[in-house]
């Protein structure tokens, strides 16, 4: 490769449907015209190269950032076809739309091996400043996107703002979320917490005849060559190409990047008997994620990292699947069980040090389950059954959900009382995965709350397209789903606000005083062109560890 200034190519070195135990359950907002041209779905490729999948950039830094493309160089070859030829791919990283002053360039080679997916890893470029990027190929040139470096570490900024998105289901609905999140030019990153690409095979989840708009393959992904083809036809969506050709996306996966409800050496969503080691499913969606991803890839194929936005925000990102041992029943006294982990053993350490070494101000801690204690009371039949599939519950009596954060206790007692004990305060977790909008406290101990110590506090952001309580009951949103957050409002002191229906996305605004997130909502996930409107906003005061309601959003 060759570059004017340093960057680095990183190339990555079917069966039946099954029940779905968790839920990954004042102002309209206009749809601009994307501001970057040319993110348009994928067409049939030309004889020559052609750039189908779009652009992205991701994991920022104060002087680089991650550039992402996927190049077809023939027809033929399609995502997880293994053919195609070598097709070196330039690249330019400019101060202008118009690339008038270009102050990075370099070149890449599409190769099979790494699925025709390049990566240009840029250094030497301004902390807190807007580049433009396009990689070009036999005559063929990308669509135009835009990216911004973070600011310098040492850099005391005003604010920083970022989309916060989980659960996007492409045959579930549409990604509108993804377009307003696009049209935003007030955004540092969108963060994406995970749940990027379902497996499951067509009308598989939720289990349906008449599916919105198929994805492909048709089967549940298992190997290598399916997994970069459901990569790559969920980046043959227009929105989804657009979101990332306007910002930084900064990504963690949740369980279907891989499977429904993984852990270390499983999933409930895998039969080693029928579909082979678990194991090899694992190294095949990790390795498809590292190619069709802008996300650098770390030691161990993990992707819990952090990344700083100068003395105002540390941003530390969790992996809660790799290292996580098996779930276990509810009534079966494990929970609690201190040789039990969700982090595994080192990256809690790395957690709890970079807690205790930052100097920022606002510890964001992005975790693909939710780490708020919660208890389900007894509920009206009618809603017991559906919010017991959706959240993975006994069907009666009190319970927890076991793939969060309650069935593993005692990573989440060390972590809270690591943040009490040594005074850190202005930790925010920010969570995706049950297909609901939180804002929580988040205590010590939720038996005396308000009582005992505020740890921290939560902000769950709901689905992109995943199906929540509404579209499983084949109802009005917030009707029948009202009786249910307020029993578990009143089953749990510390939860401020929950919603069951909609979908969405977060806008966070972070500042000295406070760190606050924005809630919208789509108008029909099922209409390509929803609208969305601003819902809610909860903020959370520096030093206070407890969220508070807000009557508008962020201007």
């Amino acid at each position: 490769m060759t570059s004017r200034l340093q960057a680095s190519h990183e190339p990555a070195t079917p069966s039946t449907p099954r029940r779905r135990t968790v839920v990954k359950a004042a102002a309209t907002v206009a749809v601009a015209t994307p501001l970057i041209a040319g993110a348009l779905p994928a067409q049939a490729a030309a004889e020559g190269p052609a750039f189908l999948h779009g652009v992205a950039s991701g994991d920022p830094l104060p002087d680089g950032v991650l550039l992402w493309t996927r190049v077809t160089p023939t027809p033929e070859a399609t995502p997880g076809s293994g053919t195609g030829p070598d097709t070196e791919v330039s690249w330019e990283l400019s101060e202008d739309k118009a690339f008038a002053r270009i102050v990075a360039q370099g070149t890449v080679t599409s190769r099979a091996a790494s699925d025709h997916t390049v990566k240009a890893d840029v250094r030497g470029l301004k902390p807190a400043t807007d580049y433009y990027f396009r990689f070009s190929a036999g005559g063929a040139t990308s669509p135009v996107g835009r990216t911004r470096t973070t600011p310098a570490y040492d850099s005391s900024a005003g604010n920083v703002r970022f989309g916060v998105v989980s659960c996007a289901n492409y045959e579930a609905g549409y990604f509108s979320a993804y377009r307003h999140l696009a049209a935003r030019q007030d955004l540092e990153a969108v963060l994406h917490l995970g749940d990027y690409i379902y497996e499951y095979a067509s009308g598989g989840y939720p289990a349906t005849d008449d599916v919105l708009r198929a994805q492909k393959p048709a089967h549940e992904i298992l190997n290598l060559a399916d997994y970069r083809l459901r990569h790559g036809h969920y980046k043959t969506d227009a929105d989804l190409q657009t979101v990332h050709a306007r910002h930084p996306v900064i990504a963690i996966w949740d369980d279907h990047e891989v499977a429904n409800d993984a852990w270390s050496g499983g999933a409930e969503n895998h039969s080693p008997e029928s579909e082979g080691p678990y194991a090899d499913r694992v190294r095949a969606a990790k390795q498809a994620y590292f190619e069709w991803m802008p996300v650098r890839p770390a030691t161990e194929g993990t992707v819990y990292r952090r990344i700083r936005y100068g003395r105002l925000a540390d941003l530390h990102l969790l992996d809660l699947r790799s290292f996580r041992d098996r779930q276990v029943g509810v009534g079966s006294g494990k929970v609690d069980d201190p040789n039990r982990t969700i982090t595994g053993r080192a990256q809690l350490d790395w957690l709890k040090q970079g807690l205790t070494q930052s100097q920022a101000q606002w510890k964001l801690v992005g975790t693909s389950v939710m780490i708020s204690p919660m208890a389900f009371g007894s509920l009206p039949a009618y809603l017991l059954e559906p919010l017991a599939e959706l959240l993975g519950l006994p069907s009666g009596g009190l319970a927890v959900n076991v793939d969060q954060w309650d069935g593993y206790t005692d990573d989440r007692r060390e972590l809270l009382a690591h943040l009490t004990d040594n005074g850190i305060k202005d930790t925010v977790f920010l969570t995706g995965d049950i297909h609901m909008a939180w804002a929580n406290d988040v205590p010590v101990k939720a038996a005396t709350y308000p009582l005992s110590k505020f740890a921290a506090t939560e902000f769950v952001v709901t689905s992109v397209t995943s199906d929540n309580i509404d579209d499983i009951l084949g109802v009005a949103p917030h009707t029948v789903s009202l009786v249910a957050a307020a029993a578990i409002k009143a089953a749990n002191r510390h939860v401020k606000w929950v919603d069951m229906d909609s979908h969405g996305y977060g806008v966070l605004d972070v500042t000295a005083a406070r760190t606050q997130m924005d809630y919208y909502v789509l108008s029909d996930k099922a209409d390509a062109n929803a609208s969305a409107t601003w819902a809610r906003s909860y903020r959370t005061a520096s030093g206070t560890q407890k969220v508070e309601r807000v009557d508008r959003p962020v201007a």
